[in-house]
């Protein structure tokens, strides 16, 4: 029987625990707990190196003296160390060939390293990315031009981008274990993870393939681990714990903080608690009644602790939630937790060593759940020790804490080969003016790097072992950027239209820095291009010199003394595909435009519009011939030109209707229309008749009036 040596280096204390392997048994054989003088563990870290290295050797020598001399020992890294980040990254797929599993790997080993370098605080840390050990990480999501999308393989688009979280483990805390165990004569066996090592205890390989979270809850901190997929796919830590239930019991009752804490592990196994305060004064609680003093502080420990479950599950509840450590014992808390991830209660359980397979124990062993991590740290060391193995990258020796199976990117993470050297260079880029807007066309994508382990070819997948040579074959340079002017114009750059049956082809105004080109025209970096297009109808009118049917399409309006009148029946209409339309609406390709043309007024057309009389007529019938007498009442002025009745007034002229003659027709007004003359020698006397009644020279007539004159009967004898 081989015996096992395994130390717990907590917050408050440092646990020893020795298990004898007993075939594909363990048997607990004995444990040691020493509690921290002082603050010498923070955050997972040993910050005083010689304190904790005297409680081990104070635990190792206790130990021997029972069970002899102990050289080699088990540890773990706290998970309270590691580190979680998110991180993102987008690249740029235009006019790249279909995404492939290598690609994506290469686009989630990027992001990681973005996630590596946020946890970086100090420039001087920045260039030294070997500052930690990613221990893990998961894809939050994919996206594919910024659409979420379940998977990129063969996928194409402008652009993709993965969110991954990703979990580190400072050297640091490896490099200050190692040294407090060599102060305290003792070898490091082997070497995990605090949650890995519980996870060993508690889930065996078989219930791996299950999404389950395991939480171990400590005094400071909550450390998180979730399985998936046979295998540990996230860490994480909330720096909340049992400490908080301790200190809300201790605020409330006054107690001592020792005192508040054996108050807290009574309340789980008895009803009514006798507290002693910091008065002396004794008294006897419900447990209901502390209960509720303390559920505030206890759903604030769930929320937490569900909500960073839920951000490293993808905002997914897992199947399952097994929870260890001292704090696991605060009342109400699987409950609380269940409420908060949305579970059925018997899917949060408080697990102790009882639930570990194949284990023993001896009688003074308590069956804790705070023994689940020590005693899992020692199985671990058997069943999977973590190791470091040593790889070449590209001639550079890289040595690799084994906390899982070890890939190239790995190696790659730890080489500080950034994921943007696993491509050629993108080709140079154009940057150019259009219309005052910056447009960016990016070069050619550059061909992928090849890696060789070993001399075979591989990809960032590839599972390595200790000893593995690893080289880096760069990818080509991308070809430069090109274009031409017609590559940035968009479909409706030419453009065939119709305007009353005849056809124009609309070509684009271009200049290149100021010099007139065509759209075969190269571009290059820096240009100043600048794109003149006629879209509406009336820019294509003017472009296709048809100006003067614009005139002849806005509202016919005339300015009668200065006023202005608007005669919308003058006005031609316009149509385009057959269907009325307006000058600032847009040509396509091939669009037809009419235009029906309406002929401009007269002014004896506009004079009857506005009911003003331009002549005065009448007809009457004198000595027997009827005869039309026409005389003008209104001078008209076209834009300041005397204009005739017949002539065409122009959209926009200005009209003066001037006052000429507005009097009565008179009598003596027929001989300006009538040929009629007294006989040259006539001497006698006449008789001037309207309607055959006695008129005279000056009197008024109407039209339709007969009119005549009689020469006397005697006087005609006389002449003849």
């Amino acid at each position: 029987m081989s015996k096992l040596f395994a130390l717990d280096i907590g917050t408050r204390s440092v646990v020893g625990i020795i298990i004898e392997e007993q075939g594909e048994n363990f048997h607990v054989v004995d444990l040691m707990v020493e509690e921290h003088k002082e603050r010498a563990m923070v955050d997972g870290q040993i910050h005083n190196v010689l304190h904790v290295a005297t409680l081990i050797e104070k635990i190792k020598t206790q130990l021997e003296e029972k069970h002899g001399p102990l050289h080699k020992v088990s540890v773990a890294a706290a998970g309270r160390a590691l580190k979680t980040e998110q991180a993102a990254v987008t690249i740029n797929i235009k006019n790249r060939l279909a995404f492939t599993e290598e690609d994506i790997s290469r686009l989630e080993l990027a992001a990681v390293q973005q996630a590596q370098q946020q946890l970086l605080q100090n420039k001087e840390a920045k260039n030294n990315t070997s500052h930690y050990y990613c221990v893990g990480y998961s894809v939050l999501y994919y996206r594919l031009d910024q659409e979420e999308i379940g998977s990129l393989i063969d996928q194409q688009g402008e652009e993709a981008s993965v969110e991954v979280i990703a979990t580190f483990l400072p050297r640091v805390v490896v490099e200050s274990l190692l040294a407090a165990l060599k102060r305290a004569n003792l070898e490091m066996e082997a070497l995990t993870l605090e949650p890995i090592a519980a996870i060993n205890a508690l889930i065996p390989p078989t219930m791996r393939r299950l999404n389950v979270a395991l939480v171990d809850i400590g005094a400071g901190t909550s450390d998180i681990a979730i399985t998936d997929k046979s295998t540990v796919v996230a860490y994480g830590m909330v720096p909340t714990a049992g400490d908080e239930i301790t200190e809300a019991l201790s605020d409330h009752y006054l107690l001592d903080f020792p005192v508040a804490e054996k108050t807290k592990k009574e309340m789980a196994i008895q009803d009514e608690i006798n507290i002693q305060d910091i008065l002396g004064f004794d008294q006897f609680y419900p447990r209901s009644e502390i209960m509720e003093k303390l559920r505030p502080a206890v759903v604030q420990l769930a929320t937490a602790i569900g909500t960073e479950i839920l951000r490293l599950n993808n905002q997914i509840a897992p199947k399952a939630v097994l929870l260890v450590g001292g704090g696991s014992l605060t009342p109400d808390l699987p409950m609380e937790l269940c409420k908060v991830l949305e579970l059925p209660e018997n899917r949060v359980a408080v697990r102790g060593i009882d639930a570990i397979q194949q284990l023993t124990r001896e009688d003074h062993v308590p069956a804790s759940p705070e023994l689940v991590t020590p005693i899992g740290i020692a199985i671990a060391a058997k069943r999977a020790p973590i190791k470091y193995m040593t790889v070449e990258v590209n001639k550079q020796i890289i040595r690799l804490f084994e906390l899982k199976e070890m890939t190239v990117s790995d190696a790659l993470l730890a080489a500080n080969v950034l994921a943007t050297k696993l491509y050629g260079k993108p080709g140079l880029a154009l940057s150019i003016k259009v219309n005052d807007q910056d447009i960016f066309i990016p070069g050619g994508h550059g061909s992928p790097t090849e890696i060789f382990v070993n001399g075979n070819k591989a990809n960032t997948k590839h599972l390595i072992q200790n000893g593995d040579i690893i080289e880096l074959k760069e990818g080509e340079n991308g070809a430069p950027a090109q274009a031409s002017v017609k590559d940035i114009l968009d479909d409706a750059g030419v453009k065939k239209v119709y305007i009353q049956d005849v056809s124009y082809e609309i070509q684009p105004k271009i200049t290149v820095n100021g010099h007139t080109v065509t759209s075969d025209t190269q571009l290059k970096d820096r240009d100043t291009v600048s794109i003149k297009t006629a879209d509406t109808i009336k820019e294509i009118l003017h472009w296709t010199n048809n100006q003067g049917l614009i005139q002849r399409l806005t509202p016919f309006t005339i300015y009668v003394d200065n006023k202005p009148v608007n005669l919308p029946e003058f006005a031609s209409s316009l149509s385009l595909n057959s269907l009325p339309t307006k000058l600032n609406y847009a040509m396509k390709n091939n669009d037809r435009l009419t235009i029906k043309m309406t002929e401009l007024p007269t002014v004896e057309l506009i004079s009857n519009r506005l009911n003003i009389q331009l002549e005065d007529r009448i007809v009457v019938t004198f000595q027997d011939v009827t005869l039309e007498m026409i005389k003008t009442c209104m001078s008209v002025y076209i834009n300041g030109e005397i204009a005739h009745k017949s002539d065409v007034i122009p959209n926009g002229a200005k009209i003066q209707f001037v006052t000429k003659d507005t009097s009565n027709w008179i009598y003596q007004d027929v001989f300006r229309f009538s040929n009629w003359q007294l006989p040259i020698d006539f001497k006698g006397s006449f008789s001037i008749l309207r309607n055959e009644k006695p008129s005279k020279f000056d009197a008024e007539i109407f039209g339709g009036d007969q009119l005549s004159i009689t020469l006397n009967k005697i006087e005609q004898e006389s002449y003849k």
